[in-house]
């Protein structure tokens, strides 16, 4: 299943978030919630996560000094977590923090993960996506090289 679309929910008082109904299926195996490069939480099925990690940081050469870090970055940063009966997810602190999390949050479909951004975040990252979107399909389709 591909997760797509935006949902506007909640932190409660205990730090989980309830995940949008049609998304519980897929994540009922568990979940892995990591810091995002960008300030927000991503969340991915245990093999989804297992993909990222076989296709971005398993050619990392880990005696070097980049390769120790990337691995470090994801791995220190990820939480295995499993829904509860209610389809809630508990967020750790350092994720919380990591993607100024509080009250309202925005839940984004991105194709094989779902992001949780702080609604004043997404608002304002999505509004340079759509700024930028038509230059960036621009340089994307002219390829490398193209000038």
């Amino acid at each position: 299943m591909a997760f797509r679309g935006q949902y506007e929910h909640s932190l409660d008082s205990k730090d989980r978030l309830t995940v949008p109904a049609r998304f519980r299926a897929p994540l009922s195996e568990g979940i892995v919630l990591v810091a995002g490069l960008d300030p927000c939480v991503e969340l991915y099925t245990p093999s989804g996560y297992e993909e990222f990690s076989q296709r971005f940081l398993t050619d990392l050469n880990r005696l070097g000094r980049k390769g120790r870090m990337m691995y470090r970055r994801f791995n220190a940063s990820a939480q295995d977590e499993s829904l509860d009966s209610a389809g809630r997810v508990r967020i750790a602190r350092h994720l919380i923090d990591h993607a100024g999390l509080g009250g309202a949050c925005m839940v984004v479909g991105v194709a094989d993960h779902l992001e949780v951004w702080s609604t004043t975040r997404w608002t304002e990252h999505y509004a340079e996506l759509d700024e930028q979107a038509e230059r960036m399909a621009e340089e994307l389709a002219a390829g490398p090289g193209a000038a």
